[in-house]
């Protein structure tokens, strides 16, 4: 069943036992963000804070909305209610789902008079973004977060191509966002084109929307689809959406929280640094970005704001991010006709690293070269652009398990297979790249080959894996049909 707005998300999640109510007031200064690192780490529900010291009552924030569930059988509980999928799907088969995105019919979205999303209205002077919960997110940011989950809106300036992406942005004053705009991703395209013409960009930030558009705006779509369309397709219906106030751009009807404005092409403001995905505060690396002027803004009743609080795995970078990414490889990889079962980008990874696994009955006798093509394959592809290391496996492995995969890798990998390729562009916010590396967005990738050695020993010598997997499948079966019989 398809969730449709994030309202109706947080009630489902409710249901589930996966929101704990914070009545106790918070301090939107680190306070807030520790709580919800906490609910990450062990993992907990996710919290629900009704209460933020100094700022606007009846505004309250969902911290870690697409953390790991505390349902050990369901890990990835809140991904699959996300995308409208079982909540008992594999992770693997998570991303074997949302890799078909790319081959849905598109349905642009509808447009309608009016949405929940209408039903505040504040204007100029009326608007004090510092009044509303934006955290303090980690001891060394450099300032409030405004966005950390939600979604900017912008179209180029023909209307052909509308983006739906994450990315965040800094709080800068009453009615400004220091808003990150990177020239090769595309909001930084669209950016491009309205600099060319001389005009300020006309945005929207959506806080609270659709759970699976959230998803797709961590998707790395082809530049030029619009992913409300896409998400049409997905939902096999259009996407209700309605007219901003004081500019042309369209946005989703149910949205909790909309803040409109335009992209300065000349004022710069202070942005950075922030925690990121990989795990780190990197301390006092501040940039120039493009200041956002906010002129409305517009807000469903007590309406509800996302927190993703940045860092070391498990969070959304990870879940959302890493299973799209995963997501959209497996679509290129399965397009060109290779011999692969699953693809996964382990949580534990930071999103550096991409897990394909490989049909042990396939036909291919060079390995080498067959991890090789995989590998460049990956890294060819847009997804692949944010993916600094590839792991190939074969299919007895699940890529999501990182026991097995790091038992993959200890035994089967030669270090004589692995194959650099240097010279590579490398997305910049790698943890481990040198200041230079970050700067001039230039490094080393790598491929490693895991494929089984054995099939070039003589056949009475390959070795048969020794583990419970390793009996025959009958005498499996009868041990854990009696296995409360033995006494366990």
């Amino acid at each position: 069943m398809m969730i449709k707005s994030f309202r109706e998300y947080v009630e489902k999640l409710k249901e589930c036992g996966e929101i704990v109510t914070v009545e106790k007031e918070v301090d939107w200064n680190l306070e807030m963000s520790a709580i919800t690192r906490r609910a990450y780490d062990l993992p907990a529900p996710a919290p629900l804070f009704q209460n933020i010291k100094g700022c606007t009552p009846g505004f309250r924030v969902l911290g870690a909305p697409v953390g790991l569930s505390p349902d050990r059988s369901h890990p990835f509980l809140r991904v699959a209610l996300s995308l409208g999928l079982p909540v008992d799907t594999s992770a693997p088969g998570l991303v074997a789902e949302w890799s078909r995105l790319p081959d849905v019919k598109p349905i642009p979205p509808r447009e309608v008079e009016s949405g929940p999303c209408k039903e505040n209205k504040l204007f100029g002077d009326e608007i004090d973004l510092t009044k509303l919960p934006v955290p303090w997110i980690h001891h060394g940011d450099g300032g409030r977060y405004i966005n950390t989950y939600g979604i900017f809106i912008a179209a180029t300036p023909d209307g052909k191509w509308v983006n739906w992406a994450i990315s965040r942005a800094m709080l800068d004053g009453p009615r400004t966002i220091a808003g990150v705009v990177i020239p090769t991703q595309d909001f930084g395209k669209i950016y491009a084109r309205w600099k060319e013409i001389g005009k300020e960009m006309p945005f929207a930030l959506c806080l609270g929307v659709d759970p699976a558009i959230a998803m797709i705006a961590g998707y790395p779509l082809p530049s030029g689809v619009s992913e409300g369309e896409m998400m049409g397709g997905w939902y096999k219906e259009p996407v209700d959406v309605v007219k901003c106030e004081t500019n042309d751009l369209l946005v989703p009807a149910s949205t909790e929280i909309v803040i409109e404005g335009l992209a300065s092409l000349d004022e710069k403001v202070p942005e950075g640094p922030m925690g990121e995905y990989g795990g780190y505060v990197w301390s006092g690396r501040s940039q120039q970005v493009p200041c956002f002027k906010v002129t409305a803004m517009t807000h469903r009743d007590d309406p509800i704001m996302p927190l993703c609080v940045a860092g070391v795995p498990t969070e959304e970078n990870h879940t959302n991010w890493g299973i799209s990414i995963a997501a959209s490889i497996q679509n290129v990889l399965r397009r060109q006709g290779f011999p692969i079962k699953e693809c996964f980008i382990p949580m534990e990874s930071a999103a550096h690293w991409f897990v394909v696994s490989v049909d042990r009955n396939r036909s291919c006798e060079d390995d080498d070269k067959l991890a090789s093509e995989i590998g460049r394959a990956v890294f060819s592809s847009k997804g692949g652009s944010y993916i600094p290391k590839v792991i190939v496996v074969d299919d007895d492995i699940d890529p999501s398990d990182i026991s097995q995969l790091t038992w993959a890798i200890a035994t089967r990998h030669h270090p004589d297979r692995r194959v650099t390729i240097p010279e590579q562009y490398i997305f910049p916010l790698v943890a481990y790249l040198s200041p230079e590396e970050k700067k001039s967005a230039v490094s080393t990738r790598v491929i490693y080959n895991c494929l089984t050695p054995f099939h070039s020993w003589p056949e009475e010598r390959r070795p048969v894996e020794a583990s419970f997997r390793g009996y025959p499948e009958e005498l499996q079966q009868k041990v854990l049909d009696n296995w409360e019989e033995y006494g366990f």
